[in-house]
């Protein structure tokens, strides 16, 4: 497992504003989450992946007290779940993969109602509606019915629904299933905004590179067991603490190659080196965290080597996410 402690300075400044210790849940014979623990820190963007069926949903349910469970301790904004589920339900924002809006009802009456759920009325209703229509670039269309809606705008109203009562932790369910790029953008930037503002959001996605650009920690889940948990770098040195560089060029004579590679290993994040059978291509492996190449180059051109072509072969979470469960992120 990958531990993710001291690992940035988010997690050293920050307290977990959801602590999950021991989780299970069983649906009869079935063990839907099996004795879960782990933190989200109070401010990040937490990624929460696993396959179909690893007891992603029954965690994320449970949480949002949407769910009972059978054993262990949830803390939540320093609320217990078993003693104070209504104060937790305050906090939360939850906004589902499936789309939860009345189609008969216009923009501004969807927001309004589930704000209302959580006891906002009259002057703070109107104003919590106007700006969460705004916050999703909805404004224009506060009079236009869902039903009448893109798929893009009533992912966009979603999120309107699920964040106009301000709440400290937002739920996202895969909000950009099925978005044209501009609504997806326009997803992906509010994000950022809610978390700037001092929202804590546990993002769900089945699209590894928006995992990857927006996650400040990823947990992976499967079987409803905790597989690893740490930032993206972390669960990349998982799997692999190396990545590598494929140089394309004329190297000379198996002596010229010798002397090379002899060079290359000199330099401190140099871990492997080897040709290809024709001697045309170098394989220069080198610590994941490596990032300057200008070392390798100075000793390439120093040896009188002319490159051809240089590409950089690294893991991604993707890779590491199947090497880690064995199945595709659906």
């Amino acid at each position: 497992m990958v531990s993710s402690n001291g690992s940035s300075e988010l997690q050293q400044n920050a307290a977990p504003i959801i602590t999950v210790q021991n989780l299970t849940k069983r649906f009869g014979d079935v063990i839907a989450v099996d004795n879960l623990s782990f933190e989200v820190q109070d401010g990040e963007i937490f990624g929460f992946l696993g396959p179909n069926g690893a007891g992603k949903s029954t965690t994320l349910n449970i949480i949002s007290s949407l769910l009972s469970y059978d054993k262990g301790e949830l803390t939540i904004g320093g609320y217990h779940l078993d003693k104070d589920a209504r104060r937790i339900k305050a906090l939360i924002g939850l906004v589902p993969q499936e789309i939860a809006l009345f189609s008969n009802l216009n923009a501004a009456e969807n927001v309004a109602y589930f704000a209302g759920l959580y006891g906002l009325k009259g002057a703070p209703l109107k104003a919590a509606v106007a700006e969460a229509l705004v916050f999703v670039g909805l404004a224009e269309h506060a009079k236009k019915r869902a039903g009448k809606m893109s798929g893009g705008m009533k992912r966009r109203l979603n999120i309107a629904c699920g964040i106009a009562h301000h709440p400290r932790i937002i739920i996202l369910d895969e909000p950009t299933v099925g978005v044209d790029a501009q609504s997806r953008e326009h997803i992906m930037g509010s994000i950022r905004t809610l978390r700037d503002r001092g929202a804590t959001i546990i993002y769900t996605s089945h699209y590894m590179p928006e995992v990857q650009e927006i996650c400040d920690r990823i947990a992976i889940i499967d079987h409803g067991r905790l597989v690893a948990i740490g930032t993206e770098l972390e669960l990349l040195e998982a799997v692999t603490d190396v990545k590598s560089i494929v140089i394309q060029a004329r190297f000379g004579d198996e002596a010229a190659r010798s002397t090379l590679t002899e060079k290359l290993k000199l330099l401190p994040d140099v871990r492997y080196t080897s040709f290809n059978e024709t001697g045309e291509a170098l394989r220069v492996d080198v610590a994941l965290t490596h990032e300057d190449i200008t070392p390798l180059m100075d000793i390439l051109i120093a040896q009188g080597v002319r490159v051809e072509a240089l590409n950089s072969e690294a893991p991604n979470l993707e890779t590491t996410f199947l090497a880690l469960t064995g199945r595709e992120l659906r």
